[in-house]
């Protein structure tokens, strides 16, 4: 097995000799863990031939290493670092990990995700499902796009974004959501969070407040904060966000953008209606502000025509229209876009050249051979035909197993669905349960701006097929009739939840 080269720097003009500089520099190494336990050394002559020194200096060195217990040599099998290593004092005290300065760590970031156990069933997640990706279709396109465009597509690259795909782009966005889209002012991301990241660094600044959501997305919001955003939440009701209360906010306090899902709201999945649209629209024009529209999920619309955005209507000018194609490929496949009118997006431009100049040429040419050839149209129709049997499946499945534990809307579209929790029932103690049964969901503090505890859960059905659905909702009940079980000290029927109360 070839093995890289082992860096050691050493310096002729150091009192200390060669061959203890060599000793030092690897005893160092063992021990910082740069060299593993078991793991092989050079050879004498490779090491000396690579260090430019007399093979009897690195034979001195190992034995150096070899008397203090940090190395082994098996006649014919070269020098090992031992199992164990034995803890010995420093030849040479050691740098510290650690920087000397202060760190200042950023308030109020969304948490890391913890993975679940082994078999757990996810039903928190409203991502799409990996196992229906397109992956073979997406080969040959990459394929394609390497063998016809090879040297372009590893030279320089546009930081906006390849010019196929961003006209792509463009003619999608024109054709099913009524933007005005063109490529010059369409910008390719590597994903939904960095296209709102640009949009806040050039938009924010700190101190500037931004009105969101009172239950919304975490990292979204961990994004703004760290522009400088003030945020202000605003409630939320059956027609989405609330914009007589953004009005009231407006006659006291300068406002400088709004953030917000208007189509498929995360996570409640409410569509804002098209007056409140317009009316917000026209708030922001009359009070200077940005509107900040994510539109995640457009395309898994299932009932009736979607709504247009914000970005389609008056009061475009003072929008600025973020989305992703990751919940129609994969989340490891995060092409984020952000269209933005002409003078705001050279502002972004500028911004994205000095930030991140490179952008994923081969992978962005490879997804628009795929929308030229029809894959993603076809993928697309696939995708939504599935997702949409899937939520008919959750839908079923809760009433089949919970009953009147929940209360929901089945939802016109989006990949997730709202239910609001018997509030008779421990919230929290049930999703702990039902993580001893293998099944995973949130609760609804997840989304809340100031993080209390709701009334509330969000459980995805595009992550699991049919019958994993069907399952984790039965887990779900098993669990939560264990816990009813458990305060009224008799054991509980699978079902029996569904007229028993905590």
């Amino acid at each position: 097995m070839r093995r890289w080269e082992l860096t050691i720097a050493l310096d002729p003009k150091h009192e200390l000799p060669i061959f203890l500089q060599l000793a030092n520099a690897i005893a160092d190494d063992i021990r910082s863990g740069r060299l593993k336990a078991g793991e092989p050394l050079p050879g004498t002559r490779e090491l000396a031939e690579q260090l430019a020194i007399n093979r009897n200096t690195v034979v001195a060195g190992y034995e150096e290493l070899a008397a203090e217990g940090l190395v082994n040599t098996r006649v014919g099998g070269g020098t090992f670092v031992s199992v164990p290593m034995p803890t010995v004092a420093h030849a040479v005290p050691p740098t510290g990990d650690s920087p000397t300065y202060a760190l200042s760590a950023p308030e109020h970031t969304a948490p890391f995700a913890t993975a679940p156990k082994p078999g757990t069933l996810v039903i928190a997640n409203s991502l799409p499902d990996t196992r229906l990706f397109p992956a073979a279709a997406l080969t040959r396109a990459f394929r394609r796009a390497i063998a016809q465009r090879g040297h372009s597509l590893i030279g320089y690259a546009d930081p906006c974004g390849h010019r196929r795909l961003r006209e792509e782009l463009a003619n999608m966005l024109g054709s099913t959501r009524g933007l005005p889209a063109t490529a010059d002012c369409l910008m390719v991301t590597r994903s939904l969070e960095q296209g709102i990241d640009l949009v806040a660094r050039m938009l924010i600044k700190p101190g500037d407040v931004v009105a969101v959501e009172a239950f919304g997305y975490p990292p979204a919001w961990s994004v703004l904060r760290l522009a400088g955003a003030q945020l202000v939440p605003m409630p939320l009701d059956d027609d989405g966000l609330d914009v007589e209360a953004l009005e009231r906010l407006l006659a006291t306090q300068r406002i400088r953008a709004v953030f917000l899902t208007p189509h498929h709201q995360f996570p409640t999945t409410v569509v804002m209606s098209p007056s409140r649209r317009a009316r917000l629209a026209d708030l922001a024009l009359l009070h200077g502000f940005a509107i900040i529209e994510d539109d995640y999920d457009h395309e898994f619309h299932y009932a009736g025509k979607p709504v247009l955005p914000i970005a389609a209507g008056r009061g475009r000018a003072n929008v600025i229209y973020v989305g992703s194609l990751s919940n129609l490929l994969a989340p490891g496949i995060g092409t984020g876009f952000v269209l933005a009118p002409p003078a705001v997006f050279e502002s972004l431009a500028s911004l994205r050249a000095a930030s991140d100049a490179r952008s994923d040429v081969a992978m962005e040419c490879a997804i628009a051979e795929l929308f030229e050839d029809g894959e993603l149209l076809r993928h697309v129709r696939r995708m939504r035909r599935t997702y949409e049997a899937r939520r008919d499946v959750l839908a079923d499945a809760l009433h089949r197993h919970l009953g009147s534990a929940l209360h929901f809307r089945v939802p016109d579209g989006g990949l997730g669905l709202w239910a609001h929790v018997d509030e008779a029932i421990d919230l929290a103690a049930w999703a702990h349960e039902s993580e001893r049964e293998g099944v995973q969901f949130y609760e609804a503090s997840r989304y809340d701006f100031h993080q209390r505890k709701q009334p509330y859960l969000r459980l995805g059905f595009s992550y699991l097929n049919e019958t994993e659905l069907d399952e984790a909702v039965r887990r779900m009940a098993l669990a939560l009739n264990r816990l009813i079980g458990q305060r009224t000290s008799r054991p509980l029927k699978a079902g029996q939840v569904l007229r028993n109360r905590v």
